[in-house]
């Protein structure tokens, strides 16, 4: 019970449902990509992946001074079919989709010199 209860209120929040719809689309994700996706400062996206990591939802990887999150595949099939289906009909999602678009084209090391504005 208390592993369903922690994955309820891991999803329970509008921007770690948008890093779930955005890791089952690019499958891996630097936090820097994640951190301009939404636009917060690293130090909150951090705790949300955290949240995330605490309910088994995400895993991390860690590769010289960059860390990558993908899902862990722990998460029930159905319930990520469920948000794979819901996602498809959210425009917020749609967004987040041509946005990541645009990260995914800067090199890592020039998408935080950009995001030393957080």
């Amino acid at each position: 019970m208390k592993t369903t209860i922690n994955i309820i209120k891991a999803l329970a929040d509008k921007s770690r449902l948008r890093v779930v719809a955005a890791l089952i689309e690019y499958e891996e994700l630097c936090a820097c990509q994640i951190v301009e996706m939404l636009g917060f400062s690293p130090a909150t996206v951090s705790k949300h992946m955290s949240l995330l990591c605490n309910a088994n939802l995400i895993k991390s990887r860690k590769d010289g001074r960059w860390v990558y999150y993908s899902l862990s595949g722990s998460m029930p099939k159905l319930l990520n079919k469920w948000l794979y289906d819901e996602f498809s009909k959210s425009n917020d999602i749609k967004k987040d989709k041509e946005t990541i678009k645009k990260i995914l084209a800067y090199e890592l090391s020039d998408l935080c010199k950009l995001q030393k504005r957080y």
